[in-house]
């Protein structure tokens, strides 16, 4: 196994025959994500740091997976501390980092720093790509079943994109779970909601709240990090890919893309998720300014169910989009 702190070029592992895992995924599907956050802390993690390193801090122990991928540039600002703290516990880390800049040969810079140290070639990369481009237009298929035929809820386009970051550790076996998927999907009728809504962000850590907005007849049609994650964007290589890709890069590279979804989606109001202790929620300020719909702004901290807080926010929120449409 070699886990990631957030995505990373995929083809360099599938190509090296490694298991990618995706730290984040493994954190928040563990039976007490709690639990690992816990531990982060008795051993030395302080309360006020984001609860996504310390769930990393705490997956990476319980897995004893000794070999991890940080990305110091591009997430979150703490990654750094984080990868200088699994060194002391004798986790070998593996520095990636896409470039401020969005520099072609930069990039390239990092994917073949990284290809050498898991001994893969271009060609054999450029192979796993083919492999795992594959796999990714079927989860685009998936998306478009959301959107555009409204047959896919907001929670299975949120589960299908976002295991797309390491392919649930085998890509051959989620292949197939996305052919079981999508011949079930496609044979659904349409569903009737009231409101359309986009989700942007990082995904988020309670439970429940795609659920509960379809409970008040509003679904999420558009995954912003999540879609990232499933590379939407047909590249002549890998280089182009891991530029258009927008999550690392800056709040105005992800706004380009977030305004043409939104708009293509008919997207009523959008939800902007952010995390407690996160650089990112500065963010907010810009993207309000620069959406014409509007924004409800939903902080998380920790993993667990939605609050009566969150759920009465969602509620007000919604009931003022319906107002507006009336």
């Amino acid at each position: 196994m070699v886990g990631f702190t957030t995505t990373i070029p995929l083809e360099v592992l599938v190509a090296a025959g490694r298991r990618p895992v995706d730290l984040n995924n493994i954190f928040i599907t563990a039976p007490d994500p709690q639990a690992l956050i816990e531990e982060a802390e008795i051993d030395g993690f302080p309360r006020n740091i984001c609860a996504w390193i310390k769930g990393l801090y705490g997956a990476v122990v319980r897995h004893g997976i000794d070999e991890v991928i940080a990305v110091t540039e591009g997430d979150c600002s703490n990654t750094r501390a984080l990868m200088e703290v699994l060194s002391l516990r004798g986790t070998a880390t593996i520095p990636f980092s896409y470039p401020h800049d969005r520099s072609r040969q930069a990039i390239g810079r990092q994917i073949d720093q990284l290809a050498e140290y898991f001994a893969v070639t271009r060609a054999e990369m450029e192979d796993a790509r083919d492999e795992l481009d594959r796999v990714r237009a079927k989860v685009h298929e998936i998306d478009r079943l959301s959107w555009e035929e409204n047959r896919v809820s907001g929670e299975e386009n949120n589960f299908y994109q976002l295991c797309t970051s390491d392919m649930n550790g085998d890509v051959t076996a989620y292949e197939k779970q996305i052919d079981a998927f999508l011949e079930q999907a496609r044979a659904r009728e349409p569903r009737r909601d009231t409101l359309r809504l986009a989700y942007i962000g990082v995904p988020p850590i309670v439970d429940g709240l795609y659920g509960a907005l379809e409970e008040m007849q509003a679904r999420v049609v558009f995954n912003e990090t999540q879609r990232q994650f499933s590379m939407p964007f047909a590249c002549t290589d890998m280089e182009e890919q891991y530029l258009r890709y927008t999550y690392p890069y800056d709040i105005f590279t992800r706004l380009e893309d977030i305004l043409r979804e939104v708009a293509k989606r008919r997207v009523d109001g959008v939800i902007h998720y952010v995390q407690s202790f996160c650089f990112r929620q500065i963010e907010d300020l810009i993207v309000r300014r620069k959406l014409d719909v509007p924004v409800l702004t939903l902080e998380g901290d920790r993993p667990g169910p939605l609050d009566a807080r969150g759920r009465i926010r969602l509620e007000g929120f919604v009931e003022m989009l319906k107002g507006r449409k009336a």
